[in-house]
């Protein structure tokens, strides 16, 4: 038997989500289901005189193209701009988070699997704006990819 909410077939509306379980929306709403998903995500250190943050993660297979050999763009994009907008969280005492406008990418070396780190810095930040920097290295310790970004400021 359906219940009033679904459709036919017993599936829900459109645009409704599948209900979660409270231990999901609590890893959901403390950021910890996002870091995992992004290879452990974390924050290794924060040097506040030079508004400078150091993150580490882990570059995972399925990641990867190339038969799991050299991470996809799209991940690398995701570990700046997230160390980034940690740097952002960091230099406003954990008041403001950012919303990136825009975000430029150079990659110059191959990023496979292992543990890669990044450091973001905030360049400078106004009442609404922020404009970052930040640079990926590889497993072997080189640098592989360099990111600038403008982003407006929200409250966290």
């Amino acid at each position: 038997m359906r219940s009033k909410d679904q459709g036919p077939a017993g599936r829900t509306e459109a645009g409704d989500n599948p209900p979660m379980n409270d231990d999901l929306e609590e890893r959901i709403r403390s950021g910890q289901a996002l870091s995992e998903s992004m290879g452990n995500f974390h924050v290794t250190g924060w040097d506040a005189q030079r508004k400078s943050l150091s993150a580490a993660f882990t570059i995972r297979r399925e990641y990867c193209h190339t038969n799991g050999t050299i991470a996809q763009g799209g991940f690398i994009t995701a570990w700046l701009d997230a160390a980034m907008a940690h740097a952002v969280m960091h230099d406003t005492g954990h008041a403001h988070t950012v919303f990136s406008l825009e975000i430029k990418v150079s990659f110059y070396e191959k990023v496979g699997p292992g543990e890669g780190r990044a450091e973001a810095r905030v360049v400078r930040r106004g009442k609404r704006v922020a404009f970052l920097q930040a640079a990926l290295y590889n497993p072997e310790g080189k640098l592989a990819a360099e990111a600038s970004s403008t982003g407006m400021l929200a409250d966290l």
